[in-house]
């Protein structure tokens, strides 16, 4: 699929915090987001411990970071709703997306790392279920990071990089369940 990937262009950045082991699995979809936009940092999450280089990411001037997780984890003063409160709250600084990947479970883990606490939190309401289908989601309502960076992007005003992810993220989902169900038949 490298060959089809679109070139895109974002005015925003996404700073992935991964759990133990998700960088390795095959079905993970952070990775989708990094191709497609530039503008991107990955770290590995750590329970007790903040790598330097994300706090120098975080503290960095030109960034406005937001985490992006569910509004019910959040305190109310904390949520950011639509394109008009993001666009206020980053006084012409580039926003940096904040994406936890992992599991739900682990997800939940991350966003308590008391170094997120002072961030504003964007919250998504998919209009559409999850079309993943490279994992099982333990509920309908719960969507893979690249339908998040899809939604991500809407919102934040970037509608072709959106448009372009999405695209991407389906050929992802179609190349690699071919290529699952060829290992399954070989059997």
């Amino acid at each position: 699929i490298c060959a089809e990937r679109p070139v895109v262009e974002a005015a925003c950045a996404f700073c992935f915090i991964l759990y133990q082991g998700e960088v390795f699995k095959p079905s993970n979809t952070g990775r989708i987001i990094a191709d497609l936009i530039p503008d991107n940092y990955a770290f590995q999450w750590q329970r007790t411990e903040q790598e330097a280089a994300l706090r120098d990411l975080l503290e960095n001037p030109d960034y406005f970071p937001i985490v992006v997780f569910p509004h019910e984890y959040a305190e109310a003063d904390q949520c950011i709703r639509n394109p008009v409160e993001i666009e206020s709250q980053v006084h012409g600084k580039r926003p940096l997306f904040i994406i936890l990947d992992g599991t739900w479970r682990e997800a939940k883990k991350m966003f308590r790392s008391a170094y997120l606490r002072p961030f504003p939190v964007l919250g998504i309401s998919p209009e559409k279920v999850s079309n993943y289908q490279l994992r099982e989601a333990s509920q309908d309502h719960q969507l893979c990071t690249a339908e998040v960076g899809v939604e991500v992007l809407k919102l934040a005003g970037e509608h072709e990089a959106a448009q372009s992810l999405d695209k991407y993220f389906k050929l992802f989902r179609e190349r690699y369940l071919a290529g699952k169900a060829n290992i399954i038949l070989k059997r």
